[in-house]
C-alpha cells in the first residue's frame, strides 16, 4: 500500500481499511473504518484535508483533492466524504463535500465548494460545478448536473448494498 506522509502530516487509516499497493494516500488524510481506495486512485491531501468517513469505497482511476488557502479561496477548500458512500471509477472529487450513502457514478466530476446532500446519486459522466447544492434523495445527471427525478425506493437500497458489497469486497482483498 502506498500510504506517504507530507510535510509533517501522515495519513490515518481506520480499522481495517484497505488501500491498494496501486493507489496512493497522502498528507493529511483521513481514512474511516472498512473504506477501501482501489488501484491508480490519488487521495491527496497536501494543501488541506481530506476525510473519507465510514465503509466508503474509492474506485478504480479516481483522483481526490483540494483547494489551498489564497487570496482566491481564503481559508482554502477542504474535501469530505460522509459514511457509506460509493465512489465509481474514474471520478474527480474535489475541494467538494459528499454526504452520508451517497452514489458518485463513473467518470463524474464533482467541484469546488459543491455539495451533495445525503442519499443523492449522481450519474456517470456529471459535472457538478463549483458551489452547486444537490439535494438528497434525487438522481442528478448531465453537466452541468440538473436534478433528473426523484430516487426509487431500490435505487435508495441499492446505495446500502454498494457500501455492503464493497466492504465484502475489500475484505476478500484483504484475506480476510
Amino acid at each position: 500500500m502506498s500510504v506517504r506522509s507530507f510535510d509533517g502530516h501522515t495519513p490515518v487509516l481506520g480499522e481495517g481499511v484497505y488501500v491498494d499497493e496501486q493507489a496512493l494516500v497522502a498528507g493529511r488524510v483521513e481514512v474511516g473504518a472498512d473504506s477501501s481506495v482501489w488501484p491508480m486512485s490519488v487521495v491527496r491531501g497536501d494543501i488541506n484535508s481530506i476525510r473519507i468517513g465510514a465503509r466508503t469505497n474509492i474506485q478504480d482511476g479516481s483522483v481526490l483533492h483540494v483547494t489551498h488557502d489564497s487570496e482566491y479561496a481564503p481559508g482554502g477548500q477542504a474535501l469530505s466524504i460522509g459514511d457509506e458512500v460509493t465512489v465509481g471509477h474514474k471520478v474527480v472529487l474535489h475541494a467538494c463535500t459528499v454526504g452520508d450513502r451517497c452514489l458518485i457514478g463513473m467518470g463524474s466530476v464533482v467541484l469546488d465548494g459543491a455539495v451533495i446532500q445525503s442519499g443523492a446519486m449522481v450519474g456517470a459522466g456529471s459535472l457538478v460545478t463549483p458551489g452547486k447544492e444537490l439535494e438528497g434523495g434525487y438522481l442528478y445527471v448531465g453537466s452541468p448536473a440538473r436534478r433528473l427525478r426523484e430516487l426509487s425506493d431500490r435505487e435508495k437500497d441499492f446505495l446500502g448494498y454498494s457500501a455492503a458489497h464493497y466492504v465484502e469486497l475489500k475484505n476478500r482483498w484483504m484475506g480476510r
